[in-house]
């Protein structure tokens, strides 16, 4: 998992947590002190959001243990894959796309950051220099054919190769 993804989870973890411990118990005390809870809009709105962050804490959690479950040794090292740049061919556009296949946290659309579990991301993962992928989007069918393929592992060799990080 790329280190600033993790360290943007767990700071919203960490964020969350604290409104969960001490925020929150104080607003439903103060709320409570108000007396007549069943016409009392500060305390449904304080247990509405404790309900809330404990939901997305939930999401969080499960989803740093996803992405802890990243093996790069079972990332292709000659098809496109998570941390894949492609370089493909849009036939629908007539133009030559890059695209990064990154997490859904990092997807980035104006930048060519594509999720893995985008259409597009989908579409991509798998392939390889030579191939058209039909992707379906919501704007109908796009043909891309992957011109040029740099996998994670190609460019970790050539960090390692120029002695940049």
């Amino acid at each position: 998992m790329p280190d600033h993804i993790k360290k943007q989870l767990l700071q919203e973890i960490a964020i969350l947590e604290h409104e969960l411990a001490h925020e929150l118990p104080a607003e439903i005390k103060k709320a409570v002190a108000l007396g007549d809870l069943s016409e009392n809009a500060e305390y449904h709105m304080a247990k509405q959001r404790q309900e809330f962050v404990n939901a997305r804490l939930g999401q969080l959690k499960r989803r740093m243990a996803e992405l802890s479950l990243v093996n790069l040794a079972n990332i292709p090292h000659d098809k496109a894959g998570f941390g894949s740049t492609v370089v493909v061919f849009d036939s629908t556009k007539e133009e030559e796309i890059v695209y990064r296949l990154v997490t859904s946290e990092e997807s980035d659309v104006t930048k060519g950051l594509i999720s893995t579990t985008s259409p597009i991301g989908r579409g991509l993962v798998g392939t390889r220099v030579g191939d058209v992928a039909t992707i379906v989007t919501p704007n109908g069918k796009r043909e891309l054919e992957v011109l040029k393929l740099t996998t994670i592992h190609d460019e970790a060799e050539e960090e390692e190769s120029t002695g940049t990080e």
